[in-house]
């Protein structure tokens, strides 16, 4: 290539990487613009879709009510081995720091499965934190579930911190619940 024709595709490589750098910063979103998380999806660094479910005995639980508590939705079926497994860990974890402000919602996926058969779940495994029942499977896809279990830890302030898909060990539980109980991420 003549030294002509390379300093032409110099300059021309220069001006281009000089452009594409002006509209980046044009570009760019400007500080405060954005909802920094605080529109709703089931990713971390996300505010968590709200919901509303009926408990088996028809009370009515809207997660954002649980707002300055630590949560931990979990969505799950009674046919459900990997959950089967998780939730006596879930029990203790629960039984553990549940007066330290955290809560679990068991969103059970009752269109996948059966009142009666969560109730004989939960009843065998004496479960005694909240199952909330997904009846026409509206909050399993806000929270664009594709397998069981799937668990989303909330912070206080309503975000996603974490997604877990499949089930949990009882030391994992325990870390992230201390963590965002300590107000961690």
């Amino acid at each position: 290539m003549p030294l002509t024709s390379q300093r032409s595709w110099l300059i021309f490589s220069i001006g281009v990487l000089i452009l594409g750098a002006a509209w980046i910063g044009i570009s760019a979103a400007p500080p405060g613009s954005t909802t920094q998380g605080g529109i709703p999806a089931p990713q971390a660094g996300f505010q968590a879709p709200d919901f509303t479910l009926q408990t088996p005995d028809g009370e009515s639980v809207t997660l954002s009510d649980l707002r300055g508590q630590v949560v931990l939705v979990n969505l799950w079926a009674s046919w459900c081995g990997p959950c089967r497994i998780e939730m006596p860990a879930m029990q203790q974890v629960y039984e553990a720091y549940h007066d330290q402000g955290f809560t679990i919602l068991a969103v059970n996926a009752t269109y996948q499965d059966n009142v009666t058969d969560a109730l004989a779940f939960a009843a065998e495994l004496d479960l005694t934190f909240p199952i909330v029942l997904d009846v026409n499977g509206q909050t399993s896809d806000q929270y664009e579930l594709r397998s069981l279990p799937s668990s989303f830890f909330i912070d206080r302030d309503g975000q996603v911190q974490e997604v877990v898909v499949g089930s949990m060990s009882e030391s994992l539980l325990r870390v992230r619940v201390e963590q965002l109980l300590e107000g961690g991420r």
